[in-house]
C-alpha cells in the first residue's frame, strides 16, 4: 500500500509566512508539519510515499530528496494546476497499483490512526474509508451524516445549527482504484475546484461502501497562524531532552531543554523550559526564556531578552532589552534593541487577527505578532497583539505599529520636537 501526501498549496491563510515557503515546510517542534505526516505513515509501516508538490517545490524537494534518510521511497509529481483535492489525488493516478492512503500534507496524525484506517479496510467492505473526528462547532467543516459507520452524505460548511453531526471529514482517506472513476465524473465545485468529497458522493450514489472512522487518537490541523503555537506546544511538551551544546556557568534551567550542536548559553540565561533552541544558536547573557519557546538554527538572543511561547524561525536575531510574547518570527529577521511585541489587550478580550482581508476571533487572549521573513524594526519600536508584519518590511525606531504591514514596505515615524539653546 502506497501512501499519498498532498502538499501542492501554498497556505494562504498563514501568509506572511508562506510567501518564501509552502505552509507544510513551516517548523513546529523542531521538524517541518510534512515531516510529521512522512513519519506517521513510515510508522505504521508504508514505506513507499508520493508527495503531491506544487507551490515552491523546491523546498520540500531538497528538503525530503529520496526518502532514503528518512527511512521511506519518495516520488514526487507536480501539480501544475492547483484545482482542488480530487484534482491532486488524480495526478498520482499512474504511480498506483492498489489500494493507497491519503493525507492532507498541514494535518498531524498519529500512527496508530493509520494503522486503525488500514485494519478497517481489511476488515470491513469499502471502497473509500474517511477518518472522521469530532468537533464542537462544524460550520467550517465537511461534515458527515452516517448511519452505523457507512457514510450517507458530506455537507460543506453547514450554517451553524444545521449540520447533521459534530463528525467532520478529517482530511485522511483510504481509497481503492475505483475512486479515480468517480474523480472522471467529478464536476468542478462553485470555488472552481475538483473537490473529492464530490467524488465520494458520486461514490454513495452508486451504492458503493463509504464508511466513516472515528478516531481518538492524535490529529492537529493547521491552518492559521496562531495554530502554529498550539501545535509546537505539543510537540516541545513531548520532546526529550538532549544536549549538544553549551552551558556557561550561571545558567539556571528549570524543566526540559533541547539545545543543539554549536550552540551556546551564557551566563545569567534562566530558562523555563520545555525549549528547543537549535544548532549554532548563543543565547544570553541574562537572558529569560520561557516555556514552549522554539528557535531555529543560528538565532541570537541578546542580553536581557524575554521570549515567551514562541516561535522563532532560522537566522533572526532577537537584541538587547526586547520581549517576544507569543509569537511567530520569520527567518532572517532582525528584532532591534528595546523592540517589545505585546500580546495582550488592555480589556483582557480574545485578539483578532485578518486573515485574506478578515478579521478573525482568534480564541485566546495572549497571542503577539506574526513576522515574514526578513523583518528589520528599529530601537524601541512596538507591536500590539495581533499585527503582521509581510516579508521583506523594516520599522523605524520608536515606531508602535497598531494595524498590517504590508511587505516590501517602510514605516517610518516622524516626530516633533523643540530645539532649545540654555542660556549660559
Amino acid at each position: 500500500m502506497k501512501g499519498v501526501l498532498l502538499t501542492a498549496g501554498e497556505g494562504t491563510r498563514m501568509r506572511p509566512l508562506t510567501l518564501t515557503r509552502p505552509k507544510t515546510m513551516l517548523q513546529v517542534g523542531g521538524k517541518p508539519i510534512l515531516q510529521y505526516n512522512l513519519e506517521a505513515l513510515r510508522d505504521a509501516g508504508i514505506k513507499d510515499i508520493i508527495m503531491v508538490v506544487g507551490y515552491k517545490k523546491e523546498a520540500i524537494e531538497d528538503y525530503f530528496e529520496d526518502g532514503s534518510s528518512f527511512g521511506v521511497n519518495i516520488d514526487y509529481i507536480t501539480q501544475e494546476k492547483r484545482l482542488g483535492t480530487a484534482h491532486a489525488i488524480n495526478s498520482a493516478r499512474n504511480m498506483i497499483n492498489d489500494e493507497f492512503i491519503v493525507l492532507n500534507g498541514d494535518i498531524i496524525v498519529d500512527p496508530k490512526l493509520i494503522v486503525d484506517l488500514i485494519s478497517k479496510y481489511k476488515s470491513e467492505e469499502a471502497s473509500s474509508i474517511l477518518m472522521l473526528t469530532e468537533v464542537e462547532d462544524p460550520s467550517s467543516f465537511g461534515v458527515v451524516e452516517i448511519e452505523n459507520d457507512i457514510i450517507k452524505n458530506i455537507i460543506e460548511k453547514p450554517a451553524p445549527g444545521e449540520a447533521p453531526s459534530n463528525l467532520i471529514n478529517a482530511g485522511i482517506y483510504l481509497f481503492d482504484k475505483t475512486i479515480f472513476d468517480a474523480i472522471d465524473r467529478t464536476e468542478k465545485s462553485e470555488r472552481g475546484e475538483y473537490e473529492i468529497t464530490d467524488s465520494l458522493k458520486i461514490q454513495m450514489g452508486e451504492n458503493k461502501i463509504v464508511r466513516g472512522l472515528k478516531s481518538n487518537n492524535k490529529w492537529i490541523d493547521v491552518g492559521r497562524p496562531w495554530e502554529l503555537l498550539n501545535v509546537n506546544e505539543h510537540f516541545i511538551s513531548e520532546m526529550e531532552e538532549d544536549i549538544q551544546g553549551e552551558i556557561e556557568e550561571g545558567v539556571t534551567i528549570h524543566g526540559k531543554v533541547v539545545l543543539g550542536k554549536n550552540s551556546i548559553i551564557r551566563s545569567g540565561t534562566y530558562i523555563l523550559g520545555p525549549v528547543f533552541i537549535g544548532e549554532g544558536c548563543d543565547i544570553g547573557p541574562n537572558s529569560y526564556l520561557r516555556k514552549y519557546t522554539y528557535l531555529g538554527n543560528n538565532v541570537n538572543v541578546g542580553n536581557a531578552v524575554e521570549i515567551k511561547n514562541s516561535i522563532i524561525m532560522d537566522g533572526t536575531n532577537v537584541n538587547h532589552l526586547s520581549y517576544v510574547g507569543d509569537s511567530v518570527i520569520g527567518a532572517n529577521c532582525n528584532v532591534a534593541a528595546g523592540t517589545n511585541i505585546a500580546n495582550l489587550r488592555f480589556d483582557n478580550k480574545n485578539i483578532k487577527m485578518k486573515i485574506k482581508g478578515e478579521k478573525f476571533d482568534c480564541g485566546v487572549r495572549k497571542l503577539g505578532a506574526v513576522f515574514g521573513d526578513n523583518v528589520k524594526t528599529g530601537i524601541n519600536s512596538s507591536f500590539n497583539p495581533g499585527v503582521k508584519v509581510g516579508i521583506n518590511s523594516a520599522v523605524g525606531s520608536g515606531t508602535i505599529i497598531y494595524e498590517d504591514i504590508p511587505s516590501n514596505t517602510l514605516v517610518l515615524v516622524k516626530q516633533e520636537y523643540k530645539i532649545i539653546k540654555y542660556d549660559n
